[in-house]
């Protein structure tokens, strides 16, 4: 059974990682490979997890992979294991999504940043509303791309079938003024990951999303204890050690102008480092060069060493 709408929320006050989609030399999916990931995480800690998500290269997999990745994703875990499913696209396209997922018994709809390039603020609200019209699974919007106005996160946060925010715009200062006028019940998500946890959990956010968490869980885990004690010391200095591979993360890559292009096969470098799966990438995502494998390598023996040292 789905965990409730407060378990939900309680799950939501932690560490999310993202469960990437490890793609063969071909292309194709190695299911196996996500559902060994997910219990790997789980057996150090993690409880929140994103399935076909941005990080998991949601927009190159077709509407049956995503069902397919997020059903490893479920069959994987244990119950206790709160599964966020990611749900975009045209409404017609997410609402039929939305229920094969319902079928898997997931725990909450992740739904994707919109990806049109015209957009308005009422129409936002309606596309959640008429989302929330055909499941009773909770709703976390993923607030990603645009710059929406803090009366909009504001209403965002009243409908009633959200139970969660994923805010992942570089403005603290609209952070506080969305939560200290939203919802009282809704959960904020910091969904920059670990670069921007100490500085969003000040403007009301009560969890994050993962970066090197997803290969280093400890750290994140560690992390969210220092923020959840008020250990402001501990939290910045378990913030600095993963801003190298989050810094290597945002680089653009050879030949491209375009900023945070290695992100995704930086990260999979990671679980290969981790002794996890990373697999290859599709297009249009390109994986590291030679040079940038070395880089990733040197950032994450130094991010090791770091970790040894602060976390017993």
């Amino acid at each position: 059974m789905p965990l409730g709408r407060d378990e939900v929320k309680d799950c939501l006050r932690g560490v999310a990682v993202g469960l990437l989609t490890p793609f063969d030399e071909q292309g194709e999916i190695e299911r196996w490979k996500i559902e060994e990931n997910a219990q790997a995480h789980y057996e150090q800690g993690i409880r929140t997890y994103l399935a076909a998500a941005n990080i998991s290269e949601y927009h190159s997999l077709s509407q049956e992979e995503r069902v397919d990745v997020t059903e490893a994703s479920v069959n994987a875990l244990p119950s206790d294991a709160c599964v966020l499913a990611g749900v975009g696209g045209s409404t017609s396209a997410a609402r039929d999504l939305i229920r094969a997922y319902d079928r898997l018994g997931v725990d909450a709809m992740m739904v994707m940043p919109p990806d049109h390039t015209y957009l308005h603020e009422r129409g936002l609200l309606d596309y959640y509303r008429k989302l929330a019209d055909v499941t009773e699974t909770p709703l976390v919007p993923y607030v990603r791309g645009f710059d929406p106005s803090v009366e909009y996160l504001v209403e965002l946060s009243r409908i009633d079938a959200i139970a969660g925010i994923k805010y992942a715009l570089e403005d603290p200062i609209k952070l506080g003024a969305a939560t200290s006028r939203g919802a009282d019940d809704v959960v904020w998500v910091d969904g920059l990951a670990e670069p921007y946890a100490v500085s969003y959990w000040a403007e009301g956010a009560e969890g994050f999303s993962a970066g090197v968490s997803n290969f280093r869980p400890e750290v994140g885990l560690e992390l969210f204890e220092a923020l959840s004690n008020g250990n402001w010391e501990r939290a910045r200095t378990l913030r600095n050690i993963c801003l190298p591979y989050q810094n290597f993360r945002d680089r653009t890559g050879q030949d491209n102008s375009i900023a945070g292009a290695i992100s995704v096969p930086a990260v999979k470098k990671g679980l290969d480092l981790a002794g996890m799966h990373g697999g290859s990438v599709r297009e249009p995502i390109r994986p590291l060069s030679s040079s940038e494998v070395q880089e990733a390598t040197d950032i994450y023996n130094e991010l090791d060493d770091n970790i040894a040292r602060l976390i017993a």
